[in-house]
């Protein structure tokens, strides 16, 4: 069984054995190599202290993205260049030159502690390094985007502002440095070091595997029928770091040549999204399907989570407040599940079972999600409420499809995350909705009924993201601002008590 990695550590190959592979990339730079400028925050993806840049050759080029290092597992950096604040300033004959993006924060003042800089800078790094930024030549950020790109990054001293001075400063520019200069070069030192053939390592008992067939995958599973599966890992890496639980063997799904497609099918009328495919990855193409996920999307995470977390690991793992899954259900999306024994495709609503539990037999895995494309007459829309509007998990995630046929309801699917054990539609409040007019005239009536049926779908829990009360009042006033928003050009910020609408 071989039992090295190897990668790129800013220019210079590393060649690694004998490690645990639960091992985070945080934990290996700071104990390991001593690269202490990427700090640890949170632990868990959240303050982006820790933020470093993997590079990697897509279509003969170097593409860099922003990542938590200590979630990330450190054989995934396999074949891959890992970049950390240290290697970004050039050392010369006349000194050291700091890299555009530093230079940006000292002339701005945009770093009072300290702390939090170095996964600033990085994260600038990869901004920087972004096709639109490179293609344009440097163009200007609106603040929309400079927002998102620094939404996972925390800072308690400086307010921000000096930072996204920094930001635009940096991006007015040309985009070019050192890794731009240097590409040719890292992409041949990158070639040499990509697998045809599945990686296995293994280190006082535990095992990591990255196969790279589906085959592979159905019979490590045979082997390993209590092994654990991960994609970008976002949730099993919090269950390293925070509750310290230790798996025998892990089973990465990143390298598997089946599960990184996105296929859209305008004859069949679907897109089919492989379970391996990053948010980052699969936004253009929702987005371009279904507007209306674009602002749920882009406060799914933060970028470093969406550049790692996938589709099919945030269903897999079955999270009541995971909020793909309403997303998908009301839009009527199939899973696709496959084992050594065949496939099988079930409504995705029907994968969660209860708390916990989910429909996936031994030997199974999720290997897409197909998505009917959007329909005639057909009125969607996603609303995500949290604490804070950034990098939070929801207290309430609601989305609703109708379709609509001689301005009557035809077909109704609502589902709402945060509400029950599960993700789970609200089918009393469906049939209420089948049948009737859907114009401003049947509001009072309408509304009166579906809020009751909604107080009968669903029994809420109180806990600290929000009380049984304030969630199903928001579901109830989530509905209204969809009636709304689909009916008349009034404000969304007539949902009612307590303006549920407003963060969504």
């Amino acid at each position: 069984m071989p039992e090295s990695i190897r990668f790129l550590l800013g220019n210079e190959l590393q060649e690694l054995s004998g490690f645990d592979p639960q091992m985070t990339v945080l934990e290996w730079l700071r104990t390991r190599v001593r690269r202490t400028g990427t700090k640890e925050g949170c632990a868990e993806g959240d303050c982006g202290a820790c933020t470093v840049a993997l590079g990697e050759v897509v279509d003969g080029a170097m593409r860099y993205r922003a990542f938590n290092s200590c979630i990330q597992l450190l054989p995934t950096l396999d074949g891959k260049q890992l970049v950390t604040v240290e290697d970004l300033a050039v050392q010369d004959a006349s000194g050291e030159s700091l890299h555009p993006v530093q230079q940006a924060m000292v002339d701005q003042h945009g770093s009072q502690c300290g702390f939090c800089t170095p996964g600033f800078v990085m994260s600038l790094f990869t901004l920087f390094h972004q096709p639109a930024i490179q293609a344009t030549n440097g163009p200007a950020l609106d603040r929309q985007r400079i927002d998102e790109a620094l939404a996972g990054n925390l800072c308690r001293c400086t307010g921000y502002a000096p930072i996204v001075r920094a930001v635009v400063q940096a991006m007015e520019q040309a985009p070019v440095d050192q890794f731009s200069n240097r590409q040719e070069e890292l992409v041949a030192k990158l070639q040499p070091l990509q697998r045809d053939s599945m990686l296995q390592l293994e280190f006082q008992g535990r095992r990591f595997f990255a196969p790279r067939t589906l085959a592979e995958v159905w019979e490590l599973l045979r082997l390993y029928p209590a092994a654990q599966l991960v994609a970008g890992a976002t949730d099993v890496g919090l269950w390293m770091t925070k509750q310290l639980r230790v798996f025998d063997t892990v089973i990465s799904l990143c390298q598997v040549s089946e599960l990184p497609r996105i296929e859209r099918d305008e004859a069949a009328g679907t897109i089919a999204i492989g379970a391996a495919v990053t948010y980052t990855d699969a936004l253009a193409t929702l987005v371009s399907a279904f507007p209306e996920m674009r602002r749920m999307l882009s406060r799914l995470g933060a970028v470093q989570v969406r550049n790692a977390g996938t589709m099919g690991g945030n269903i897999a793992n079955g999270s009541p407040v995971g909020d793909m899954p309403p997303a998908l259900i009301a839009l009527g999306a199939r899973l696709l599940l496959s084992s050594s024994a065949g496939r099988r495709e079930i409504p995705l609503e029907d994968y969660f079972i209860e708390y916990g539990k989910q429909d996936l037999q031994p030997g199974e895995c999720v290997e897409a999600v197909v998505l009917p494309l959007p329909v005639a007459g057909q009125h969607y829309a996603v609303y995500k409420l949290s604490k804070r509007f950034d990098q939070d998990v929801s207290a309430v995630c609601a989305a609703f499809c109708i379709r609509l046929q001689d301005g009557k309801v035809i077909d109704a699917r609502i589902c709402f995350g945060g509400m029950a054990g599960t993700p789970l539609r609200a089918r009393s409040t469906e049939q209420v909705l089948l049948g009737q007019p859907w114009n401003d005239e049947t509001l009072p009536q309408v509304m009166t009924r579906a809020r009751a049926a909604l107080a009968e779908d669903y029994s809420p829990l109180s806990d600290w993201r929000a009380s049984r009360e304030y969630r199903l009042l928001a579901a109830q006033n989530l509905l209204r601002r969809f009636f709304l928003e689909t009916t008349s050009t009034e404000p969304a910020q007539l949902c009612g008590p307590g303006q549920a609408g407003t963060r969504a």
